[in-house]
């Protein structure tokens, strides 16, 4: 068996071992025969597009020159400041209490949850408030395990107070906290972790330009029932 052969038939098993798990992921998404069609096209579209260009996965990142923003981060409808422990643990601890609160220190990957004080303690995470313009807090926001060397983090956020969740006030704050963590800590890459039934945040994670990287299958032990949980990114440069 010569080598060229030899390389030929590894390559035809990568093909046919990245097919079937292309196949298995996209056909739980209720992939119709257009869609794969329209898949095929984007992949070809994608080589000549990097054929003509001359790019490839190793080239250099050239980072931009940017500006660090001032905080209070100020949006439409809502401000965004950084954590202060003095001021916002009561009300951090509260809104950590319920329901949908205590999902912001489950990690996805361990379905362990995470001590709070534990979490505010960890130099290599950093929490910011979401505030009305009033400057009453109504959410928070984080990077947690902030990989300065590798320029990126997992971000986590919470509308904390009941009545102003399905506003729009966490797309808001989310897109101001992105833009804090490109600027201000030099964040290349930001990614998440989120399981499967939270259809409403997938959605969201989508619309700030979060793209799926891959699916933990059954990944995550929540109340009893095991998870997909999906891993979306979100790459600045």
């Amino acid at each position: 068996m010569n080598e060229e052969f030899q390389k030929k038939e590894v390559n035809n098993l990568t093909m046919e071992v990245i097919s079937k798990g292309i196949y298995k992921e996209t056909s739980e998404f209720g992939f119709s025969t257009q869609d794969y069609i329209k898949l095929v096209n984007a992949l070809l579209e994608l080589t000549i597009h990097n054929k003509t260009n001359g790019k490839n996965n190793t080239d250099k990142i050239v980072e931009p020159k940017l500006k660090e923003l001032k905080l209070p981060l100020v949006g439409e409808h809502v401000q965004v400041r950084l954590f202060d422990k003095q001021k916002d643990l009561i009300t951090l601890e509260k809104w950590l209490s319920d329901e949908k609160g205590r999902m912001f220190l489950l990690s996805r990957l361990t379905s362990k949850q995470t001590d709070l004080m534990q979490l505010i303690e960890d130099k290599s995470n950093k929490l910011g408030i979401i505030t009305s313009h009033d400057s009453s807090p109504i959410g928070v926001l984080a990077f947690l395990n902030y990989d300065k060397p590798h320029n990126k983090a997992e971000l986590r956020k919470l509308i904390g107070e009941e009545g102003f969740r399905g506003r729009g006030y966490a797309k808001e704050a989310t897109k101001l906290w992105i833009q804090y963590g490109i600027n201000n800590l030099k964040l290349r890459k930001i990614y998440l972790h989120t399981i499967d039934t939270n259809i409403a945040n997938i959605r969201l994670n989508k619309d700030l330009g979060f793209k799926i990287e891959g699916i933990l299958r059954k990944e995550c032990l929540i109340d009893g029932f095991y998870h997909d949980v999906l891993r979306m990114a979100y790459l600045a440069f």
